[in-house]
């Protein structure tokens, strides 16, 4: 720390400024009673509003005066305002009422507040244990010869196999109630500045989010470059010691097996006569749910990045498209304009004879549709005959009959040629039923059909006359005879 960076951070750092407000006690009782104590992240505008009328009420009740004149909500926007910055005001989606969270630096002053309090119990064993801990978690994660990471784990599973003889033998050691204190005390505070930490984190991807939108209200470049910048600004905290540290964390919270485990832990040390003597917080209890709510906020807020991400990419497919059809529509505009406008000089001409050109002029942009010209006149009765028999004397070839011929033709033989069928069943309706033979043969039903071969077909006509047909030879095999059944 030096002089001009600590005279900056007195003129614009918001906790610095909440220690050297003129209503500094009153601030910081309230936020603490409110925010940190029950561990509250947001508040809606009017019950807030409430709370310091009341917070007020008490305060004014016990001077005897009217000690801090403006109303409630005037406090809260004062508190939320850049000046200050004690208090973070934003509208949740979906709703219309203004909320309010603690922000980072205030918890920060907070925290230091509290610390200036004169502490029953100061623990230091427990702290040089830790430290004792956290060295050898150190030096044992990064020793790269495997004989001294053995050797360690090998000492380490004597001191075990030690502990078990003795306790085997009836030497059971146990804590004294000073060192359970002074344990539970430490865990206590480090469970507690993990809630504060969140917020901190919670501050930093606001930060983030905050960094794209202006980038993107401001942006002129193309899209990939955009992406690829804030892309490269997410990984860079995603990447960074707190983020992995918060990954890590998030990760080991989240499993099911962790949080019972929890459970039962906090439940067996809160029942320790030594743990209720110091008359604990209750909340401590379920300090591992406080540390998911929090973490829930810090998720959503990343959440609101990505959707921040999507919508401009949506956006910007939207105004290309808009961009699109205005072009589409100022060409069609000026074609409309034109559609009745002839060229007094040629339009266009060729030189010598050449392919067909089609003018531009010759397309028509609309044509009208025709309309029928219908009258309301009655039709009269003709008065002469007309024949009609030719309507009933048409000829129709029963399908299912020549079907009904190939199968019982297949039913001894797994193949037959079309002139034994005919044979068989001799053609009654001439040329017609003969090319619904072969109609069958080609669609309906399978069949080889021997272009090299022919054979000859004969029949007799309506007229008595014998009719003979020459044609490639037909084959109907009994394996898709069977498939049309």
């Amino acid at each position: 720390m030096d002089y001009q960076q600590l005279h900056a951070q007195r003129r614009s750092h918001p906790a610095w400024r909440l220690l050297a407000a003129d209503h500094a006690p009153m601030i910081a009782s309230f936020l603490h009673h409110v925010f940190v104590v029950p561990n509250v992240r947001t508040i809606a505008r009017q019950q807030l509003v409430s709370q310091l009328d009341d917070h007020l009420y008490q305060l004014h009740q016990v001077s005897g005066e009217t000690l801090f004149p403006k109303s409630a909500a005037a406090y809260l926007d004062d508190w939320a305002s850049d000046e200050r910055g004690w208090l973070r005001k934003y509208y949740p989606p979906g709703e219309d009422e203004p909320h309010y969270d603690l922000t980072s630096s205030s918890e920060q002053a907070l925290e230091w507040l509290q610390g200036l309090g004169q502490r029953a119990f100061i623990g230091t064993e427990s702290r040089l244990m830790t430290v004792f801990d956290l060295l050898k978690q150190i030096t044992d994660g990064t020793e790269l010869n495997p004989r001294a990471r053995i050797a360690e784990l090998q000492s380490r599973r004597a001191d075990i196999d030690a502990q078990i003889a003795r306790i085997k033998e009836g030497h059971l050691p146990l804590m004294d109630p000073t060192q359970v204190r002074e344990r539970f005390l430490q865990m206590a505070s480090t469970a507690r500045e993990l809630l504060a930490d969140f917020r901190a984190l919670d501050q930093n991807f606001r930060t983030l989010d905050r960094s794209v939108r202006e980038q993107i209200a401001t942006w002129d470049g193309g899209k990939g470059e955009l992406l690829q910048q804030i892309f490269a600004w997410r990984n860079q905290i995603a990447d960074s010691d707190e983020g992995r540290s918060f990954r890590a964390f998030w990760d080991l919270l989240m499993s099911p097996a962790r949080q019972d485990e929890l459970s039962k832990l906090l439940e067996q040390v809160m029942a320790l006569a030594p743990i209720r003597e110091l008359g604990p917080d209750l909340r401590l209890r379920r300090i591992h749910y406080d540390w998911l709510e929090a973490g829930e906020v810090t998720q959503r807020t990343v959440a609101r990045l990505s959707e921040q991400l999507r919508r401009y990419l949506d956006d910007q497919a939207w105004l290309e498209n808009r961009r699109i059809m205005e072009l589409i529509r100022q060409v069609e505009q000026k074609a409309l304009a034109m559609r009745g406008q002839v060229p007094d000089a040629d339009f266009a001409s060729i030189d010598a004879a050449g392919p067909d050109t089609g003018l531009p002029m010759e397309r028509l942009l609309y044509t009208p549709p025709f309309k029928a010209d219908l009258r309301a006149a009655v039709v009269e009765q003709a008065d002469a005959t007309i024949v009609t028999d030719a309507l009933f004397e048409q000829v129709y070839v029963d399908q299912a009959r020549l079907t009904g011929n190939l199968r019982r033709a297949l039913q001894t033989r797994s193949q037959v040629s079309l002139a034994a069928v005919i044979a068989a069943h001799p053609i009654e309706q001439g040329l017609a039923e003969l090319a619904t033979y072969l109609k069958l043969a080609t669609q309906d039903v399978a069949a080889m059909i021997d272009d090299e071969r022919t054979e000859s077909i004969t029949w007799t006509g309506s007229d008595g006359r014998q009719r003979q047909a020459t044609l490639p030879m037909v084959i109907f095999t009994l394996r898709d005879t069977n498939h049309e059944e």
